[in-house]
């Protein structure tokens, strides 16, 4: 059944990543922005301080994962760089990585028993993350965040940021630049006191997927290669049909998995999209 998230409840959100129907959640509450409906949030705030108020409404903006950058595929190089977590990016924050390779986290898990858009993002986060999970930070950056990542605040994530310019900083499950990250927190309508925790990174990450066209996939509209290559230019650890990733040797990107895998992995969690 498609998943609806025009409409998402925080209960439909739940049920997306295979939670338990009957399982309460945690308490919470939605800030949707005007000029996109998007579904609730399930974070949390530390209870010793008061949520920030509503932030203004956005506009939905082209998705902007790294710097900017030529709509053509960078030309191929004579040498494979290394997998990487959205290595050397954005507005200045970011500078060129020297060349390293990141650990591959292994076989996927099975992937049995889970909801379609639960399996989706294992795919993703075995791409980026490995085995880290949602305490990984980009293997580049010098200077690491004082807590884990799950542990933190919004505002303390971008603390971290602002006091560590020169260095990569993609966070998390999905490797959340900071441009990206300030885009579908604005979207879910987070106020900075909120936790970066695992439920609330999948749902941010679900803004991801739906810019991808997951509903128009799910709807039959949206061919599953078109999705794919459609995944692959958010995330770099992704491959486009030629095994490639979409930034390939952009300050020093590149695929972490082949198409096959990619692929593969897909067909096993759609078979018949």
């Amino acid at each position: 059944m498609p998943l609806g998230l025009e409409a998402a409840s925080p209960q439909g959100l739940h049920l997306a990543l295979g939670g338990d129907p009957a399982a309460p959640l945690a308490g919470h509450s939605a800030r949707p922005l005007a000029g996109r409906t998007a579904a609730p949030i399930l974070g949390t705030t530390r209870p010793e301080q008061a949520p920030a108020s509503p932030a203004a409404a956005v506009p939905i903006l082209a998705l902007r994962t790294r710097a900017e950058r030529p709509a053509t595929e960078p030309p191929a190089t004579s040498s494979r760089p290394p997998g990487s977590l959205f290595a050397g990016t954005g507005g200045g924050l970011f500078a060129p990585l020297p060349s390293r390779a990141r650990p591959r986290s292994g076989p996927l898990r099975p992937l049995a028993g889970r909801s379609a858009v639960a399996q989706l993002l294992s795919l993703i986060a075995s791409a980026e993350a490995g085995l880290a999970g949602y305490d990984a930070v980009q293997h580049g950056a010098r200077v690491q965040p004082p807590a884990p990542p799950t542990r933190m605040t919004l505002r303390e994530i971008h603390a971290w940021i602002a006091a560590t310019p020169g260095q990569p900083h993609a966070i998390g499950r999905y490797q959340f630049i900071p441009p990206t990250l300030r885009r579908v927190t604005e979207i879910r309508g987070l106020g900075p006191d909120t936790l970066f925790t695992s439920e609330v990174q999948d749902s941010l990450a679900l803004v991801l997927l739906e810019d991808a066209g997951l509903r128009a996939f799910e709807a039959g509209t949206l061919p599953r290669r078109r999705f794919m290559e459609n995944l692959a230019r958010i995330w770099a650890g992704l491959p486009l049909p030629n095994g490639r990733s979409f930034y390939e040797g952009y300050a020093g990107n590149s695929a972490a998995m082949t198409w096959a895998e990619f692929e593969g992995g897909a067909t096993q969690i759609w078979p018949r999209g």
